[in-house]
């Protein structure tokens, strides 16, 4: 078969600290699979700037002036890392055969990309990147990761241990992944359902290069919760058996409380009286908390609002007066990673 054409796709938001270090990175390593005759000279990196506040887009633009195969696109506002991901998948699939996504924070073993496209040239259209272990996380964020895992088995979501978004998919997957419409796109529990052939390259994950996390406790409870009900009504089944367990509970004690009365006895208590009110009332809010999660996602895609806006795509949308205009800046991005050949 003809050397593929290889397109990476790296999501970006507030990253000015680390992306040129992770832009001479991957240039470096395009070089050297281009040499190793793994993928075609056209191959290319496009830089999602998902809206952010400091001069990431300014580093993307000015790295596309100076490299061709540096591609940027810009969003119009901070669409959230998933949506910018499929932004960036959607523009570049029209120019490769085999795509990869990986994070700009240089976390992911850039090196496992060789093995993703050998793996892509014998045959397989998703190729996931999968950690060997945890050892770079924090003893919370490894437990609830785990955690988390655990629980989407249990509600019988299939997703891949350990896999976060790093990944290889070829253009007729990524093409099969365009149809779905859904606004609240859960990509590791989408992805396999696709149903092409996959295999999985396992690596170890590196500490954080520059920058902070882009990921705080908030991020990842919300992120857990769009998981769980975009793709299971278990947590709903749940609730209604609590209710179901309160309503045999209360019948049961109804019944006792009544033998007492007719036997003479009185059972007044007000701390039971008030800890029975406070259980029912908190397990009352929680289903209609949960059930507002539901309702809430569906009035999402009701109203069938676009993911993302792009405002600016140097892929597709050439803008030669924009190049000529920042021609004098070139010289002020030099990302690392050594000489590369022209």
């Amino acid at each position: 078969m003809s050397d593929p054409i290889l397109a990476i796709v790296v999501p970006c938001y507030n990253e000015e600290e680390v992306l040129p270090e992770t832009i001479g990175r991957l240039r470096a390593l395009r070089e050297e699979l281009i040499e190793e005759r793994l993928i075609s000279p056209k191959s290319a990196l496009l830089f999602v700037d998902d809206g952010s506040r400091d001069s990431t887009w300014k580093l993307i633009y000015k790295a596309s002036l100076r490299y061709p195969e540096v591609k940027g696109l810009k969003l119009a506002r901070n669409a959230g890392h998933q949506n910018a991901l499929l932004a960036g998948l959607f523009a570049a699939k029209a120019h490769a055969d085999c795509l990869v996504s990986i994070d700009a924070d240089l976390q992911d073993d850039v090196s496992a990309i060789r093995e993703f496209v050998q793996k892509f040239r014998q045959g397989y259209d998703i190729v996931y990147g999968v950690r060997w272990r945890r050892d770079t996380d924090t003893w919370f964020k490894r437990h609830t990761a785990q955690g988390f895992y655990r629980l989407m088995k249990m509600f019988g979501v299939d997703l891949v241990y350990n896999h976060a978004d790093y990944r290889l998919m070829s253009r007729r997957a990524v093409d099969a992944l365009e149809q779905f419409g859904e606004v609240n796109l859960f990509l590791r529990g989408i992805v396999p359902l696709l149903g092409f052939r996959s295999t999985a390259v396992y690596y170890n994950r590196k500490e954080r290069l520059a920058g902070q996390t882009k990921y705080p406790l908030k991020k990842m409870i919300s992120f857990a919760l769009d998981g769980v009900t975009s793709f299971s009504v278990t947590p709903i089944r749940f609730i209604s058996l609590i209710g179901l367990f309160s309503f045999v509970i209360s019948l049961a004690f109804g019944a006792y409380f009544l033998f007492l009365k007719w036997a003479g006895h009185t059972a007044t208590g007000w701390t039971s009286l008030i800890t029975s009110i406070w259980l029912l009332g908190g397990l009352q809010l929680m289903a209609l908390g949960l059930i507002g999660e539901y309702i809430g996602k569906m009035y999402k895609e009701t109203k069938r609002r676009p993911r993302y806006i792009v405002d600016l795509d140097l892929w597709n949308w050439p803008l030669p007066q924009r190049l000529s205009s920042a021609a004098d800046e070139l010289e002020a991005v030099k990302p690392a990673g050594g000489p590369l050949k022209k």
